[in-house]
Formats: structure tokens, C-alpha cells, sequence
């Protein structure tokens, strides 16, 4: 059994906490992504998990077998690192094919498997050229490719397309989830790229300053992120967030911005919980899930830049902590120095304590 069970797990170097009393279950077969800054204590986790660092308290398990004392070469995993490890020297088929002749394992099984391989991830025409004189593209392939050969139960990949240029990270997105789906594999996969992680993984562990902040699927973190940390570091750009006050009117409870005015009545959902709270709140909201216009009730503002990228347009707003991004089709105008009023979908809309950070009962979403 391939699932993996993180108790308790703390990592000390000295008096650093590197991680900080980790819970996370890792389903059979389940794409999980661990995501977070550098720094975050992610590839600490993947490196205990594999066996390449002790935990200073708690048990990783492996389905109900305890990993404690045993050996990174006895976990049956594969594992991909940032700087691809091949061997120069020897072709493309001899790096793939080294795995399996190692496990001694038949060359008629050996060559069957390194020609499946080579046909997944487009290295066919290139088993017989020497690594040396290959690209950096083709090298983390080549790399990818070897560990995979043996079709590991467990497949730990550290920030493997991070040395890569942009196409080719596309392109690899889609064939190591394809890879990972044909060998039903337990894959985890640190990055700190959320647009690798929202697109690949069943589900996301992310992660700050050794600590986790939440774990759900793509969607679960984008619509209803835990806390202010994960409202801002998932999506690009992130989650708009301006303190205010909740506040009566005769139109309902709505959230007073002071310089930029009131909000729209808020959701039945959001004013239940927070009518007659005190203290100030965050109104959170995605700059996709808002529009401008031209006047009218919403959030004024001056423009103070926009960002033309192809299809869509990242207009500014703002300033300091009033500051906040609104994205629309690249054909609507907007121009510096202009004011705007901005109009959040006040059903998408959340709300944090500004004090914890934490999502306030009621602010959830779809």
C-alpha cells in the first residue's frame, strides 16, 4: 500500500524548526503538491519522506508500516531532484536502462521498458545520443525518466522544472500527470509554482515558516482559502484584501473601506456571522471575480497602472493598504491617473479576522 501518513512530524536543525508538528495523510495513488515559498519547509518534508533526513519527533508511515530506522534504498521510491543527477557519459538508453540493470532484471525486460519510457516523455529519437551534449530541457527529461522506469509505488519530484524554460514546463505538466495516472503512482510534488501545482495535483498542502496552512483541492484552496497567507500566495495576481469595519445601513450589513466608502450589502451567509462583531475586518476578493465601471456604487479608486498581458488586462488600484487589482478583457479601457469604481461579485466575496488572519465562519464560496 502506497499511502503515506505524516504524525506529528517536526524537523530541528539546532535551534531552527525547520517544520513544525506536520499531520497530512497522502492518499493511495493521490497527486499531492506541496506548495509554499522558499524557506517554507517543503522540501524538509520530501526529504524525510524519503529518507534523506531524520524526523526529530513524530512517524512517517507507509500505509501501516513505520519508517523509522529503514533506509532511503529499502522505501521503494523514486526520486527526482531540482539539479538533474544523470550520468553524462553514457546515452540516453544506458541512463534510463541503469535502474532496471541494477535490479537485475532481464535485458529483453529492460529494453521493453526503456522503449515505453523513452515513447512517453519524446526521447526516442535521442536513446542512442551521449547526455553530455544534450539540453538542459532534454537532461531533466532524461532524469525524470530514470526514476520513473521502475515505476516506483512512491514518486517524490523536488522542484523539477524549475531549471527549465516555460514551454517545456508546460509541456511537462501535462506528461507527468499522464505519467502518474498510467502507473498509479503516490506522487509528491514540492514547488513552489502554484500555476504547477493548481494544474497537476488532486490536492495542495500549502505551506509557510514550517507550518501548514491548509490542504484541499485546487479549487477548495483558490474559493476558500484558510487564512490571509493562502488568500495571497494562491492565485495570480492574489486575493484582494482592504480593511474595514462591518457596519448597518438601510440597505443591510455592509463592510465600511473608510477612504474608498462602503461595500454592497454583504451575503446573508457573511452578515449573520459578523453583525455585531467588533473590530476590523479584511474584505477579500479575487481580481477576477470583480468589474470595473465606468460610475455607480462599488469601490472608487484611481488607476495607478495597468498591465496589458494578452487576453486580459491587470488594472491597479489604489495605494498602501488601500491598494487592490481588478483583471478584465484586454479590450477594456483603462487609463493611469483616471478613477474607476470597482464592483466585487459580493456572492464570491470573503471576509478574515485582521488580527489572526483567519477566515471568518460564513466566507465561503461555491
Amino acid at each position: 500500500m502506497s499511502e503515506i501518513h505524516l504524525r506529528s512530524l517536526v524537523k530541528k536543525f539546532g535551534n531552527f524548526t525547520a517544520l513544525k508538528s506536520m499531520d497530512l495523510r497522502i492518499g493511495d495513488g493521490e497527486f499531492m503538491a506541496l506548495l509554499g515559498p522558499s524557506g517554507c519547509g517543503k522540501s524538509t518534508t520530501m526529504n524525510m519522506i524519503a529518507g534523506m533526513e531524520v524526523p526529530t519527533e513524530g512517524n512517517i508511515l507507509f500505509g501501516e508500516r513505520d519508517m523509522a530506522g529503514v533506509p532511503m534504498g529499502r522505501r521503494g521510491v523514486g526520486f527526482v531532484f531540482q539539479n538533474y543527477a544523470i550520468f553524462t557519459h553514457m546515452t540516453v538508453r544506458q541512463n534510463l536502462a541503469y535502474g532496471p540493470k541494477m535490479h537485475g532484471r532481464p535485458p529483453a525486460e529492460i529494453d521493453k521498458r526503456v522503449g515505453a519510457i523513452a515513447e512517453l516523455l519524446q526521447l526516442t529519437p535521442l536513446l542512442d545520443r551521449r547526455a553530455a551534449g544534450l539540453s538542459v530541457n532534454i537532461l531533466q527529461r532524461v532524469a525524470i525518466g530514470r526514476s520513473a522506469i521502475l515505476e516506483p509505488a512512491i514518486f517524490l519530484l523536488d522542484e523539477p522544472l524549475s531549471n527549465v524554460d516555460a514551454a517545456f514546463r508546460a509541456v511537462m505538466r501535462t506528461e507527468l500527470k499522464h505519467l502518474q495516472r498510467q502507473f498509479r503512482q503516490t506522487m509528491v510534488y514540492v514547488t513552489h509554482d502554484q500555476l504547477e501545482a493548481m494544474t497537476m495535483a488532486d490536492r495542495i498542502a500549502v505551506m509557510d515558516h514550517g507550518v501548514l496552512q491548509q490542504v484541499g483541492t485546487p479549487i477548495e484552496v483558490y474559493n476558500n482559502p484558510a487564512n490571509v497567507f493562502v488568500a495571497k500566495f494562491i492565485g495570480s495576481p492574489g486575493m484582494n484584501l482592504l480593511p474595514g469595519r462591518p457596519a448597518e445601513s438601510d440597505r443591510g450589513l455592509v463592510v465600511d473601506l473608510g477612504p474608498l466608502g462602503v461595500t454592497a450589502p454583504l451575503p446573508d451567509r457573511l452578515a449573520s456571522t459578523l453583525r455585531g462583531r467588533p473590530g476590523e475586518v479584511l474584505f477579500g476578493f479575487r481580481p477576477e471575480q470583480a468589474m470595473l465601471a465606468a460610475e455607480g456604487r462599488g469601490i472608487a479608486a484611481p488607476v495607478t497602472a495597468v498591465e496589458r498581458i494578452g487576453a486580459r488586462t491587470i488594472v491597479h488600484l489604489g495605494q498602501g493598504e488601500m491598494a487592490m487589482k481588478v483583471v478584465v478583457e484586454n479590450d477594456q479601457h483603462a487609463s493611469f491617473g483616471a478613477s474607476a469604481t470597482v464592483v466585487p461579485n459580493m456572492e464570491a466575496v470573503r471576509v478574515f479576522d485582521r488580527v489572526s488572519g483567519a477566515a471568518i465562519a460564513g466566507s465561503t464560496y461555491g
